[in-house]
């Protein structure tokens, strides 16, 4: 892991239905003014890239995938599979994510990261939603790589929230230590994104009520 080089800074809206949601957004990201909060739908938002927490298999059949399927079409599911079964062996690990071409032109590119294995998984005994947050992000800086500038902004929703029953307060938590990550490091893969939130959260006995901020691990680099 390595300090991120300087890039032009991504525009980052956190959206959900949820009251409690975005309340405890506000309270998290209190001191992140350049995230935008909203209470609204993941559909309204004109952004370059939507993120849609999903399952392993890339089954989009409930929640916010279901809607992201009816409003894109049958099509984007077909792309986000196809892209899980080539770079995934057909299995999207959780701190892993797919970034496809959306078919529309808002959004352009539509991220897929599993807050579950299954489908209506219970996820709040995990730190799954802190590592889909990030993986996230890492589809940003890697489809950035590959095509410059291709994403200059994302919009989000409370991951695990609602079909995992993460709690609001702690799915908060969670997302603001994936977002401080991403602006902090930068990684080479996953394998190395899920190890470093692994080794330093681990340790926590229970869910974080608290904002955990990931430090750069000591006795690892990458150049």
């Amino acid at each position: 892991m390595t300090l991120k080089h300087a890039q032009p800074p991504l525009k980052v809206v956190l959206v959900d239905v949820n009251t409690q949601v975005v309340q405890e957004w506000l309270a998290a990201f209190a001191d992140t003014p350049e995230v935008e909060i909203h209470k609204g739908s993941l559909l309204d938002q004109r952004v370059d890239a939507w993120v849609s927490p999903t399952n392993a298999r890339g089954r989009m059949d409930g929640g916010v995938d279901a809607a992201v399927k009816r409003h894109l079409g049958a099509g984007i599911q077909l792309r986000v599979q196809r892209a899980i079964r080539d770079r995934f062996g057909g299995s999207l690990p959780v701190g892993s994510a797919v970034c496809v071409p959306s078919g529309a032109t808002n959004p352009r590119f539509l991220i897929s990261t599993p807050t579950m294995v299954q489908s209506a998984q219970d996820v709040s005994e995990t730190l799954n939603v802190a590592m889909a947050c990030a993986a996230a992000f890492q589809a940003v800086h890697m489809q950035n790589e590959r095509e410059p500038g291709s994403i200059g902004s994302v919009a989000l929703v409370g991951m695990g929230a609602a079909t995992g029953k993460v709690p609001p307060r702690v799915c908060a938590n969670l997302m603001w230590t994936g977002y401080t990550l991403f602006n902090d490091h930068s990684f080479g893969d996953y394998d190395e994104l899920r190890a470093t939130i692994r080794e330093q959260l681990d340790d926590i006995d229970d869910r974080p009520q608290e904002r955990v901020r990931i430090k750069p691990p000591t006795t690892r680099s990458r150049a």
